[in-house]
């Protein structure tokens, strides 16, 4: 790596990062008190010391190297020594004779490739030392090292600029945000034909789109994912309180700080944004409130989970979900008495089950196991698709909210679309059971609850 310091041992050469890291703070706080100023600074270029693990190159047989991170993870960071350890090398010595003299740089916009990937906290000219800093050749958008080895800057907005340039290398930062995907990538495909091995790596947080959705299936693109909370230690911990209490389990969270590449599947009924859209953290006074089952057809290593969702509805008819307490490899004993806690526990009026598997078993299992129970039994004589509908419907109204995050029930929803071999959604079936006992088919006088 750039400005690693290495250490020869009967074993061969390793670098310095590899010696430190073994130490304990107390010997690592000594062996630093020896160190020269010059072996200071080499130790603070040396990324090998200090990138986390997730941080590192993959192993492997790999063209492109795509980083699907949060915000602050430090993809930003990664790009820039990445495109350091093939501009240097091992040593300063060793870059000349590199075979990687050509990088292409390719952002949104000039401004952000500027700002962020050259002149940025963590751009090239911050990551390089100070003995082998490139030259920053504004007018022509480009650094120059003083090994030779020249990195252009070049704009998704401009995809045509990227037609006749070869590089041995490129980096594409943020590419979820480019306007022109496909053509500014097959762009800068066509032009890394030079030297033997030409590789690219792509800095991003996930966005849903075409060009993601293939990169992350193709077996010669090593993928890396990573969390905003990984790089915790450098960031505010005001920062990290704030964004975590206003975005844990949303959609936009889970993008921009979980690093997720969150789709919409097609012929699903549940759409993302219409669940975020309504979700809250509070509820008014209930009407009535409910606990749905959908037993498992078997238990033990391999049974389906067995759904049991609760929800609530107030007296303008909107409806609240308020827990998922699905759980799988449950014996009918324990989801039965896992059932019954949430009907107590939320002072329910009803629970509700699905009996296609089960028959008057299961209404005896609950029984046996609290009599007074307020039980109904409900048989499924449509498809999922066919009874979940109008349901669906009722959360694009607007009339069903989540109070809080329950994310893999969300999952489920927006990814079920009825084809053959999909798992069986045992919570979107509770979830169904609850809310059409609810809204759709009633039941019971109206009585107001202030939980």
């Amino acid at each position: 790596m750039a400005g690693g310091l290495h250490f020869t041992t009967l074993e061969g050469e390793h670098s310095l990062a590899e010696k430190l890291a073994g130490l304990s703070e107390g010997d690592l706080t000594t062996a630093l008190a020896d160190f020269k100023e010059s072996e200071l600074q080499d130790l603070f270029y040396d990324w090998e010391f200090w990138a986390r693990p997730n941080q590192k190159p993959p192993r492997g047989d790999w063209f492109c190297w795509l980083v699907l991170a949060g915000r602050g993870f430090g993809k930003t960071r990664m790009g820039a020594e990445w495109v350091k350890s093939h501009v240097l090398g091992s040593t300063p010595l060793k870059a000349a004779k590199s075979e990687f003299s050509r990088v292409a740089l390719l952002a949104q916009t000039h401004h952000d490739g500027r700002e962020v990937m050259v002149e940025g906290e963590s751009g090239l000219l911050r990551v390089c030392p100070p003995g082998f800093k490139p030259k920053f050749e504004v007018t022509r958008r480009r650094l120059v090292w003083p090994n030779g080895v020249i990195a252009s800057l070049y704009s998704a907005e401009e995809p045509d600029q990227l037609r006749g340039p070869q590089h041995h290398l490129a980096w594409g930062d943020e590419l979820a945000k480019w306007r022109n995907q496909e053509l500014a990538w097959a762009n800068l495909l066509l032009g890394l034909r030079l030297g033997k091995a030409p590789r690219v790596m792509v800095t991003t947080t996930p966005k849903p789109g075409d060009l993601l959705r293939a990169l992350v299936k193709d077996p010669k693109v090593a993928v890396t994912r990573g969390r905003t909370k990984d790089n915790r230690v450098h960031l505010s911990g005001d920062f990290l309180y704030h964004i975590n209490r206003l975005y844990d389990g949303t959609r936009l969270g889970r993008q921009e700080l979980e690093g997720e590449l969150l789709e919409d599947i097609e012929g699903a009924l549940w759409k993302r944004d219409v669940i975020d859209k309504t979700r809250t953290r509070e509820f008014p006074p209930l009407n009535r409130i409910v606990v749905a089952v959908d037993p498992p057809v078997s238990h033990g290593e391999n049974a389906d989970k067995c759904g049991i969702v609760v929800a609530g509805k107030c007296a303008d008819g909107h409806v609240y979900v308020l827990a998922d307490k699905t759980e799988g490899k449950l014996t009918p004993h324990g989801w039965g008495t896992k059932a019954l806690r949430a009907y107590d526990h939320f002072e329910a009026d009803r629970l509700v089950a699905e009996v296609n598997n089960g028959g008057d078993l299961v209404e005896a299992l609950i029984r046996q196991l609290q009599p007074n129970v307020s039980y109904r039994k409900v048989h499924a004589s449509r498809g999922k698709i066919a009874r979940a509908e109008p349901v669906a419907v009722l959360y694009e109204r607007g009339l069903v909210h989540h109070v809080g995050v329950f994310r893999e029930l969300e999952d489920e929803l927006c990814c079920y679309t009825g084809e053959p071999g999909q798992k069986s959604p045992d919570r979107m079936d509770a979830l169904v059971w609850a809310i059409t006992d609810l809204v759709l088919k009633g039941g019971g006088p109206p009585r107001i609850r202030a939980l």
